[in-house]
C-alpha cells in the first residue's frame, strides 16, 4: 500500500533523508570523476541487440525491427573510450533488466553508474580508480549528510559502514579459500551464489575489520563474452566485483579489444555476430585496451544505509508485479 500511494510515502522524515543521500551519491560520483579527466555520455536505451547476450531482455517492436531495452550502456560506453579518443567516460542512466526475480535486492528497472577508461599499463589502473570513488563516496555522505543519516536512523536503525583505505582485495581463489575454511563447499573455478557472498561478507568483516571489499580474478565462464582472459591462465579473467556488506554492488573487468577475438568469444557465447556488427567494427578501426564497471545506485544506498529492501532506496519501483504509479 505504501508503494501504491508513493506519493505520499515519500513524505516521511526518513524516505526524504534516504533520496537526498542518493541525490548526493550522484554528486560525489560525478565530481570525483570530472576530476579524473572523464566526460560524461549518454548512450541510447533502444538497441538493436541483448548488449550482453542472453534472454533477461525486454523486447520490442521498433518500426517493424525487433529490438529492446538496453540491459547496459556497456557496448556503447566502450566505443566511446575505447574506439573514438575520449579515453574516460562515465554515465548515469537506466538500466533494464528482465529478470522474474522478486528478492528485496532485485528491481527490473534501476539507476546504472557506469565507467569505462583506457588502460595504459595495467587494469589495476580501474581498480585502483574505483576504490579511491566509493572512499570518496563513502567519505562524501558521511561529512555532508549527517542530518539526513539521523533522519534514516530513528526509522531504520543501522550499524555505520566500516571501511579501510585502501580498500581490501581478494582475488577469486581467496575468497573461495575463506569460505572452505568456514566449511562452505566453494570450488575455485564455480560461481559464487547470493548466499555464499553474504557469508564471505561476514567472514571479511570479521577477519579484517571492513564490510567494503573487492574480489579480482573470477572464472571465465560466468563473465560476459567480452571480458579479457587471464594471460597466465585461461580459466580465470582480468575481472573484479566490488561489495558492500556482503553484496555485490559493482561488475566489472578489462574488456578484450581485437575484433576477431570478440566474434570468437561472441560464438562462443550463442550470440549471434550479427547482432553486435557494429560492435565489432568499431574495433576493426584501432581501439585501445580499456576496462570499466558498472555500479547499481539503489542498492549502493540501499547497503551503505543498511535498509531491508532495494524498493526503499528506489522513488518509484518496477520488479515483475509492479509498473505503476
Amino acid at each position: 500500500m505504501r508503494l501504491d500511494y508513493r506519493w505520499l510515502d515519500l513524505r516521511t522524515p526518513a524516505n526524504q533523508a534516504i533520496f537526498r543521500i542518493e541525490s548526493m551519491v550522484g554528486c560525489l560520483f560525478r565530481e570525483f570523476l570530472l576530476k579524473k579527466d572523464f566526460i560524461e555520455i549518454h548512450t541510447p536505451k533502444l538497441i538493436g541487440g541483448a548488449s550482453e547476450g542472453g534472454s533477461d531482455v525486454f523486447t520490442l517492436d521498433y518500426f517493424g525491427q525487433p529490438a529492446c531495452l538496453a540491459m547496459s550502456p556497456q557496448l556503447h560506453k566502450q566505443m566511446a573510450a575505447a574506439c573514438s579518443g575520449f579515453e574516460r567516460v562515465f554515465e548515469t542512466g537506466p538500466v533494464f533488466r528482465a529478470e522474474n526475480s522478486n528478492t528485496r535486492r532485485h528491481l527490473c528497472e534501476f539507476t546504472g553508474f557506469d565507467l569505462e577508461m583506457v588502460i595504459n599499463e595495467h587494469y589495476d589502473e580501474v581498480l585502483d580508480l574505483f576504490s579511491d570513488l566509493f572512499i570518496y563516496i563513502f567519505d562524501g555522505i558521511n561529512e555532508r549528510c549527517k542530518q539526513e543519516l539521523g533522519r534514516v536512523r530513528e526509522q531504520h536503525p543501522f550499524e555505520d559502514l566500516r571501511y579501510v583505505k585502501p580498500t581490501l582485495k581478494l582475488t577469486y581463489r581467496e575468497g573461495c579459500a575463506l569460505l572452505r575454511e568456514a566449511g562452505i563447499e566453494q570450488g575455485d573455478l564455480d560461481d559464487l551464489s547470493t548466499e555464499n557472498e553474504k557469508v564471505l561478507g561476514n567472514i571479511v568483516r570479521e577477519r579484517f575489520g571492513t564490510d567494503f571489499f573487492f574480489m579480482d580474478k573470477y572464472p571465465l565462464d560466468v563473465r560476459p563474452f567480452y571480458t579479457m582472459p587471464d594471460p597466465k591462465n585461461p580459466k580465470v579473467s582480468n575481472s573484479y566485483d566490488f561489495f558492500i556488506r556482503g553484496q555485490e554492488i559493482l561488475s566489472g573487468a578489462q574488456r578484450i579489444h581485437d575484433p576477431d577475438f570478440i566474434e570468437e568469444r561472441a560464438k562462443a557465447w550463442g550470440i549471434d555476430v550479427k547482432d553486435i556488427e557494429d560492435y565489432v567494427n568499431s574495433f576493426r578501426h584501432g581501439a585501445l585496451p580499456h576496462a570499466g564497471g558498472g555500479i547499481g545506485l539503489e542498492r549502493v544506498v540501499m547497503l551503505f544505509l543498511g535498509l531491508p529492501n532495494i524498493r526503499k532506496s528506489a522513488w518509484f519501483p518496477r520488479d515483475p508485479k509492479r509498473i505503476s504509479p
